[in-house]
């Protein structure tokens, strides 16, 4: 019989304990971790108007990602440490490289740092792979991708996935900007669109006043839609922008594409299920030993860090399950579908979520 061969971490365990062996190694700028996925930046580059394009080499433990994915992206701020989610824009390759196309917005500590300090050989924290917008098998059917602003990023791996392929059924992109300096990967676009006679792309441009060929001032309404994508009944639409956006692209196509596929990049607004007026509750956290008194008018996450408990957290929308945890007891409310869930020992989106009884969580 052959032997068993030699895991080094089993091994080791019971004398390294994880952190401290992550700490030296961090020490030493090194991407070597017990477990933990880092990866450095190895190339930054312009990509638009306050928008930079960074590719991440990771260690070994980042276990790879489809087209159309997200990573959670962990940085120290002023000695604090941030996460956020941010859209992958590659696809994967032999290099097993990573792009996240970043935009600066205003009051935007990770996005600030990522776009203006972030530079080459820095190494950032970050998580695994999470999100469903994407493409198993090559379609069958007509393609059309809907963005705004920042909503290109993900809709930019699932074209690139979809081009490097042998195109069979056509795609067709409306890019929504305020000006013609904000658009990402303008040039590569439209190449693609040069190089595939079944890819078409028109940009939308709100804010400018001098267009060019394959430009419009205009917004979305169903007239431009029909006008664009006359063969909307027989195709899969993926929609990304801010929550207004999605929302609106929802109710005018919705219902009459093939199937549609939306993700928006801004935390949802839940003015309906959540108020000061629903008051308080206590909350107990376990494994910290603590209880406090919530608001159970707010998702907990927001409820938790009013009262200074640090939660890991990312995209804040329900979609990483970074702030995951146990509910132990109690009621709870999913502020996405407004479902009342008191089931003992089940998991809990934080973000999403908010008190309806006394609570204990596995914190």
């Amino acid at each position: 019989m052959f032997a068993k061969p030699l895991n080094l971490r089993e091994f080791f365990s019971p004398i390294i304990a994880a952190d401290v062996f992550d700490f030296w190694a961090g020490e030493c700028r090194s991407l070597l971790t017990w477990q933990r996925p880092l990866a450095r930046i190895v190339e930054r580059r312009v990509e638009a108007k306050n928008t930079v394009t960074l590719v991440l080499k990771p260690n070994k433990h980042f276990l790879g990602f489809n087209a159309g994915q997200h990573i959670n992206v962990t940085v120290e701020v002023n000695g604090i440490r941030l996460t956020r989610s941010y859209s992958l824009t590659n696809i994967p390759n032999k290099k097993s490289l990573l792009a996240i196309t970043v935009k600066a917005v205003e009051n935007g500590k990770v996005s600030s740092y990522l776009c203006q300090k972030a530079q080459v050989g820095e190494i950032v924290e970050i998580g695994q792979s999470f999100g469903e917008m994407t493409l198993t098998t090559a379609p069958s059917k007509p393609s059309v991708f809907l963005a705004a602003g920042s909503g290109i990023t993900p809709l930019m791996s699932l074209i690139r996935h979809l081009t490097a392929e042998q195109l069979t059924q056509p795609i067709t992109l409306i890019y929504w900007a305020k000006t013609r300096a904000e658009l990402c990967f303008f040039p590569e676009l439209r190449q693609l669109e040069a190089n595939h006679t079944n890819f078409n792309v028109t940009f939308a441009l709100t804010n400018e006043t001098h267009l060019l060929a394959g430009e419009l001032n205009r917004r979305p309404d169903a007239e431009l839609l029909t006008q664009i994508i006359p063969n909307i009944d027989n195709s899969q639409v993926f929609a990304c922008g801010n929550a207004g956006f999605v929302d609106s692209i929802r109710q005018l196509i919705g219902q009459k594409c093939l199937s549609f596929h939306a993700e928006s990049f801004t935390p949802p607004v839940f003015s309906n299920l959540v108020s000061p007026a629903l008051g308080t509750v206590r909350v107990q956290l376990q494994a910290s030993q603590k209880t406090l008194e919530l608001s159970a008018g707010q998702p907990l996450l927001n409820a938790l860090e009013a009262q200074g408990i640090e939660v890991a957290s990312g995209c804040r929308m329900g979609i990483c399950n970074t702030c995951a945890c146990t509910k132990l007891s109690g009621t709870t409310q999913d502020l996405t579908t407004g479902e009342l869930t008191s089931e003992p020992q089940s998991a809990l989106r934080l973000c999403v979520a908010r008190a309806n009884s006394d609570l204990i969580l596995d914190l």
